[in-house]
């Protein structure tokens, strides 16, 4: 009796098994239409089995969630400026270390390859400002000189960027990124000639602007084609390298994940480590410091034969410990621009889910048929901001420019009764009276972090500064970072 028992068992298991590789193999119908997906007989229509979103090239994966932003430490300089407010983060990527000097040089390269000779301006504004370096009162010169050029020195973090420079080389790096991707996958071969409007970008590719040495484009599905560009539904390409927001930028840096248990986090940190001291309390390193910062006065890196930090200056981006995420020197060695414009009340204006402000909201430039128009001399989509007419229906935004929104338009500031305020030539003047009282308008950016030059007060994720995004210092450098496209975790 147990025997024929185990005898059905085995032929149920079996069918079983053949009705589950019969539907594995059958197509995938759509569950309004009851029509086949990526059937050529019937339209077409595509829908790829998508596995997820891959790891960019020297990226981490940071997993979001809720935390408390903004102050752990005394304010000791009564800024009033990071009002602690929790806040949710989504998920996304973070360059493992800082965007090193071989790094920014290889673009550099780059763009003089492809427009020194016709556009040498675009390799000029791409330039770091070695002559941050310079110091009325010191020495400094072989910095100038040698920092960004010197073997020695290209594994340390690129200074001398100032923010829009940083956000160009993002951008650069996105397209780099994906013409890297189609050529692994083999849609299009190395094109080493590349010049002038000649070179891959992935808007202008998307648009059909772009055409590239085709190895082998994609069989289409569409009855009246034989074959097509990669489009975004493909998932082949990467979302584009960007800077990180203050949030992102925070919430890495608290690297809190290696601290919680369950939905309870059991320590508080100060820094991006655990405890309130910035030396290894660990037997094997006790005593050595967890990051590149200034001691004190006069002390930027110990006493010879006992170096502190083991650096005078900045250090290798992979110099020190990583935190629980597995990002290298987020605190010390080198302050970090990102996205936000400054503002000092930001954790009381932003939402509290994914927070930001800076937001200018743009469309592709089309022409009166509605087509994309032709890419710019680069080789580049042009965007335009969209007009107040286009947004007059919308209930979440009436207007391109966001940034001052709530802090810093005529209705928030204290003339708004006055007509002549309304006028947007005296922006800078509604609010903080830039030039005469405060630095703040809306090309401040926020920067986070300490540096080589800070004291340990700086490395406390919380603090904030802010500069000109037109300028640039010898101890602010910065990462890129990656929106991850669907589940938080993966699944």
């Amino acid at each position: 009796m147990k025997t024929a028992n185990k005898r059905i068992a085995y032929k149920l298991a079996a069918m079983s098994f053949i009705v589950a590789m019969i539907t594995s193999c059958a197509k995938e119908k759509s569950s309004t239409t009851g029509w086949d997906y990526n059937n050529s007989k019937n339209g077409g229509f595509e829908v790829v089995d998508y596995e997820g979103q891959e790891t960019g090239p020297g990226l981490v994966f940071i997993e979001g969630g809720t935390f408390s932003m903004g102050r752990v430490e005394q304010d000791v300089r009564y800024d009033w400026n990071n009002v602690p407010r929790r806040v949710t983060v989504s998920s996304f990527y973070m360059d493992e270390t800082e965007v090193k000097n071989v790094d920014y040089r290889e673009y550099l390269y780059w763009l003089t390859r492809v427009f020194y000779e016709s556009y040498p301006e675009v390799f000029k504004k791409a330039l770091p400002d070695t002559l941050v370096w310079r110091d009325k009162l010191a020495y400094n010169e072989p910095y100038v000189e040698l920092y960004l050029r010197h073997p020695s020195y290209q594994y340390y973090p690129v200074v001398g960027i100032n923010w829009l420079q940083a956000t160009d080389y993002c951008a650069w790096r996105t397209d780099r990124v994906n013409e890297m991707i189609l050529i692994r996958e083999g849609i299009l071969r190395v094109n080493p000639n590349q010049v002038d409007d000649d070179n891959f970008n992935t808007e202008a590719y998307l648009a059909g602007q772009y055409e590239g040495l085709v190895k082998s484009d994609l069989y289409d599905l569409d009855p009246n084609k034989d074959t097509r560009k990669v489009r975004i539904e493909d998932g082949i390409f990467l979302p584009e390298y960007r800077l990180p927001t203050e949030a992102e930028w925070e919430f890495a840096a608290l690297g809190l994940i290696g601290n919680t248990v369950f939905e309870r986090v059991t320590e508080r940190k100060l820094y991006p480590w655990n405890g309130e001291t910035v030396r290894n309390p660990d037997e094997s390193n006790k005593g050595d410091m967890l990051a590149n910062f200034k001691r004190g006065r006069g002390d930027n890196m110990g006493v010879a034969g006992n170096l502190n930090d083991n650096a005078d200056i900045p250090a290798p981006v992979d110099s020190y410990w990583p935190n629980d995420y597995g990002l290298y020197n987020m605190a010390g060695n080198v302050s970090e621009w990102v996205m936000d414009v400054y503002r000092p009340l930001s954790q009381e204006d932003e939402t509290d889910f994914r927070a930001f402000r800076g937001n200018v909201y743009q469309t592709q430039l089309r022409d009166e048929e509605g087509a994309i128009a032709e890419k710019d001399s680069l080789g580049r989509v042009i965007w335009r901001g969209v007009t107040e007419e286009e947004s007059l229906d919308r209930r979440n935004y009436n207007k391109s420019d966001n940034i001052n929104y709530v802090d810093g338009d005529f209705e928030s500031s204290i003339f708004y009764t006055n007509e002549e305020y309304k006028d947007d030539a005296k922006t800078d003047k509604r609010m903080y009276d830039y030039g005469l009282t405060s630095l703040v308008n809306d090309k401040a950016r926020v920067y986070k972090g300490g540096s080589w030059k800070d004291r340990a007060y700086w490395m406390v994720p919380g603090t904030r500064r802010f500069l000109d995004e037109k300028q640039s210092t010898d101890f602010l450098g910065f990462r890129c970072a990656m929106t991850r496209v669907g589940s938080p975790t993966g699944f």
